[in-house]
């Protein structure tokens, strides 16, 4: 294997890192590309995830007390190591997924980016707020954000880097600590990510790792925590939020998409075909806001059809440390099988293959074509169900309207795409599509690279966002502390009806003030 990643040497260096409280069963992790085993994990316990916890409740009081500047001057130093240290973090990333290499290197921009971001942003958003008092000048309310204390992170395989640690860095600049549950198939390369961290100035106990299966760990991790972030399958999702609010603890959920990608009457063909292209193959497909559905208008249906197909097969396909492969492989078996069931369901039910829809050992024993249906309807498993793989399909529409209609009626809503000559028209079509992000000709970057604005979705998509301001301001309690000036406003020596009458008029006069004399 052309990786230095492949000596079992390093991987168990990384293992040192983990919170063990024990002898633990083990658990194989393979390597996509070969399917060879390349290490083992210990399976996590309860015990383990209790030990973990106390750790970092321990520190996180001290951490807490830190300025914002001392916590986020981390998160600053963390961009510049995690820029520095690419070809370490690409060469796991890749070994542990079996992604390509420019879809792990948008993982290393999005880490940076994300640390940069919440550093730049943190003091401000947690600084205390003066508010409106309900008398001016006599009551003087201000709002101050406190850490919710040990933030649990339950990541999956298929964004490694980016999943493990993109939530952890401002929760650690809110002043939390953090507890993570990586996927089993990719635990070292978040081990990676997490050492980093530890070089760029975080003390180490402030941030644990267990590793081990989701049900297990995953469930006891939902028990102990004070708050959890967790990105993975609608299914899963609804299990963890029903433990937090057994436990009245806090959670955000990105989870599962079936996501539309809508090419307008306008919209230059090769452009879209190009575009939609990255939007459905990136990852394999194996991207929660990638897309699955493509709605296009009956007026370009036939050159967008006849661009995406050739751009579909041109995809260069393949395994390996280099930047190359356009595309990678699958990251497991199971993944694989879906996918094979998906397409063979639908050509047995009568869709077309247009493209791919063939496995390919002779590249690696994941590895499956890019693929292009038509005529999927209602009753094949590819209709509705998430694939998360390889596989598009195509429908035909006769109107915005039809597209937004078809587009919206699906029980997910993360990501859409849409596609036109005029921007202005598809950011307009955008605000009718129900999803958390909605792209204007681009597939699902510009809303995800935009830290600056929310992501999340809507539907069995999930609960909260992530980026943003609401991306730190999840990990905080909001205090009010209101100082009361002056009398108390109760009747006092007044009749309650005269006090009534007062407070009426008053009541009246306040709304109608400008909200800066509140």
């Amino acid at each position: 294997m052309n990786t230095e990643w492949a000596d079992a040497g390093r991987l168990a260096g990384l293992r040192e890192d983990l919170v063990v409280t024990g002898e633990r069963a083990r658990i194989p992790v393979e390597a996509p590309f070969t399917g060879e085993e390349i290490a083992e994990l210990p399976a996590g316990t309860e015990a383990d995830v209790e030990a973990a916890v106390a750790q970092v409740q321990d520190a996180q009081e001290s951490w807490a007390e830190r300025s914002v500047a001392e916590r986020t001057a981390v998160l600053d130093r963390y961009a510049d190591r995690v820029l520095d240290a690419q070809r370490d973090v690409l060469d796991l990333a890749q070994l542990e997924s079996g992604k390509s290499r420019r879809d792990a290197f948008e993982e290393v921009l999005d880490v940076a980016a994300t640390a940069d971001h919440y550093a730049n942003v943190a003091e401000d958003l947690l600084a205390s707020e003066r508010r409106s008092g309900v008398i001016p000048g006599l009551v003087r309310p201000t709002v101050h954000r406190h850490p919710k204390g040990v933030v649990g992170i339950i990541s999956p395989w298929n964004y490694p880097v980016t999943l493990a640690i993109s939530d952890a860095l401002p929760a650690l600049a809110a002043g939390n600590g953090v507890v993570l549950k990586p996927a089993e198939q990719t635990t070292h390369v978040a081990l990676l990510a997490r050492r980093l961290l530890v070089e760029a100035g975080l003390p180490p106990e402030l941030f644990a790792v267990v590793s081990g299966e989701g049900e297990r760990v995953g469930a006891a991790l939902v028990d102990h925590v004070d708050y959890v972030a967790f990105t993975g399958s609608t299914r899963a999702g609804r299990e963890v939020a029903a433990a937090a609010g057994r436990n009245l603890v806090d959670c955000s959920l990105e989870l599962g998409g079936k996501n539309p990608l809508l090419v307008l009457d306008d919209a230059d063909p090769q452009k879209a075909a190009a575009g939609a292209v990255r939007a459905c193959y990136a990852n394999a497909g194996q991207l929660c806001i990638s897309t699955e559905r493509l709605y296009v208008h009956d007026d370009v249906y036939d050159d967008f059809r006849d661009a995406f197909v050739a751009a579909a097969r041109d995809l260069r396909l393949g395994t390996g440390f280099s930047y190359g492969p356009e595309m990678g492989s699958l990251q497991n078996e199971p993944q694989l099988r879906k996918t094979v069931e998906h397409v063979e369901d639908a050509v047995e039910k009568g869709a077309d293959v247009l493209a791919g829809g063939r496995e390919r050992p002779d590249l690696g024993p994941y590895c499956y074509e890019p693929t292009v249906l038509e005529g999927v309807t209602e009753g094949m498993t590819a209709y509705d169900e998430e694939t998360f793989g390889p596989v598009a399909s195509l429908y035909r529409v006769d109107s915005v309207d039809e597209a937004v209609a078809r587009a919206n009626d699906s029980e997910y809503g993360l990501n859409a795409s849409i596609w036109t000559g005029n921007p202005e028209r598809g950011a307009s079509v955008g605000r009718r599509i129900d999803c958390g992000t909605v792209n204007v000709n681009e597939g699902y970057a510009a809303a995800w690279a935009s830290i600056d604005a929310p992501m999340g979705g809507m539907g069995d998509s999930g609960v909260g966002r992530r980026h943003g301001d609401e991306g730190l301001l999840r990990f905080t309690e909001a205090q009010t502390v209101a100082v009361q000036r002056g009398p108390r406003v109760d009747p006092g020596p007044l009749p309650q009806a005269l006090w009534a009458k007062a407070m009426t008029a008053g009541t009246r006069l306040l709304g109608r003030l400008p909200g800066w004399l509140r």
